[in-house]
């Protein structure tokens, strides 16, 4: 009997756990093909270790990758654009070096003030609000754009415009058209600011680059265009949908958000465990096969796709014990939340300061914060960022 190929990608039935086909296919198949929207094939790799291999070995690469997204809408968006992120060494070490010492964690420590007024601001103007309110629209993006408009140099009063194009970008279904001009709009966007920045520097991201690396010609006005759209997008879009679930997770898990109050030394641990618990990205981490090679007892051919899926990883039980429970006191560092090997994320540094800064003080200038619906009820979005769509909150 011909068994059919699963159809990727496959839908969440618990919005905070990974697929329960991946679940399955990682106890008896753990490198298997699936099926793109488009008819080609890949592999799906859904153990920790097996994931750590695909994602750190110079056997596979983040050249020519757009094919192996799951959704024709990313893939078109994607393919208007080339950055360091779809590049392997050297020429992506050559691309990250210019633009890692923006991100060190001493230079991201130096935004703590500023990071810490936002984030005052923000929640004044929230507790201020009629109640109910929705924590996510109201306080989780204000907070992320704010940031991120602050370090790049972005005027934060165009942060509808870019979070509606981003959100149209993410979308799994979305129109492929209408994720293609997204992107031309965004990139557009960003090659005017830059153009401003040459003319007038400011003491902003956007300024240095401009003035440090495509004056002196060590990038492209195309290539500079596209790394600031990627830091501007992922930036902010991640760290809002971060904020925003793990306040869900914590509302839920009364118990140990009350751990933290009496002890603000387990944070920095119980941060890493959200990141590791949530799993909010879904499914765009993929390769491509450079060279023949075995993988999980399965032949890897040239050329062949491999979704790496980060849900898996951050919940195999050989590399997380009871990995479906949330629990802050596990040691969760060695989770892939943001990736693994020379492509893991740049700005997670600044994600961090950000959840740290926020859940430092959220409880306390709200400590009666409580959901307004049920927790079945909260409505969870359908983009590659799997976390809370809105969260309605009383205080």
């Amino acid at each position: 009997m011909r068994i059919e190929m699963p159809v990727w990608p496959f839908p969440r039935e618990r919005p905070l756990d990974p697929p329960d086909r991946l679940t399955d296919l990682r106890a008896t198949c753990p490198v298997s093909k699936v099926r793109m929207y488009d008819g080609g094939q890949a592999w799906v790799v859904t153990r920790y270790d097996d994931i750590r291999t695909v994602l750190g070995s110079d056997d596979y690469s983040s050249v020519n990758t757009w094919k192996y997204q799951p959704s024709a809408s990313r893939a078109e968006a994607e393919r208007g654009e080339h950055s360091f992120t779809t590049m392997d060494p050297p020429d992506h070490t050559h691309f990250r070096k210019m633009l890692t010492r923006h991100f060190t964690v001493k230079r991201v420590a130096e935004l703590r003030p500023v990071v810490q007024t936002i984030i005052a601001e923000a929640i004044d103007r929230f507790g201020a609000l009629p109640q109910p309110a929705d924590l996510v629209a109201e306080l989780a993006y204000p907070i992320a754009s704010r940031t991120m408009c602050h370090l790049i140099g972005v005027p934060y009063e165009d942060r509808e415009w870019f979070e509606e194009r981003a959100e149209i970008r993410s979308v799994i279904d979305a129109d492929p058209a209408e994720a293609a001009q997204a992107t031309i709009d965004l990139l557009e966007y960003v090659d005017r600011l830059i153009g401003q920045r040459l003319d007038e520097p400011q003491d902003d991201l956007i300024s240095k680059l401009a003035h440090e690396l495509l004056v002196p010609g060590r990038l492209t006005r195309p290539e500079l265009v596209a790394t600031v759209r990627l830091l501007l997008t992922a930036g902010h879009e991640t760290t809002a949908t971060m904020i925003g679930t793990a306040t869900f997770v914590w509302l839920t898990h009364p118990e140990q958000l009350a751990q933290v109050q009496a002890d603000r030394t387990l944070l920095p641990a119980a941060i890493e465990e959200l990141l590791r618990y949530i799993s909010m990205l879904h499914i765009t981490v993929v390769r491509r096969a450079k060279n023949a090679t075995e993988l999980a007892g399965q032949q890897i051919s040239p050329g062949d796709g491999m979704i790496a899926n980060p849900a898996a990883a951050n919940k195999d039980p050989a590399a997380f014990e009871n990995p479906d429970l949330f629990d802050i006191h596990r040691d969760a560092r060695h989770h892939i939340a943001f990736g693994f090997g020379v492509h893991q994320c740049l700005g997670q540094q600044v994600a961090r300061l950000e959840l740290n800064s926020v859940f430092g003080v959220l409880f306390d200038r709200l400590p009666n914060l409580r959901l307004a619906i049920p927790a079945e009820q909260v409505e969870f979005g359908n983009s590659n960022l799997i976390g809370v769509q809105s969260l309605p909150v009383c205080w």
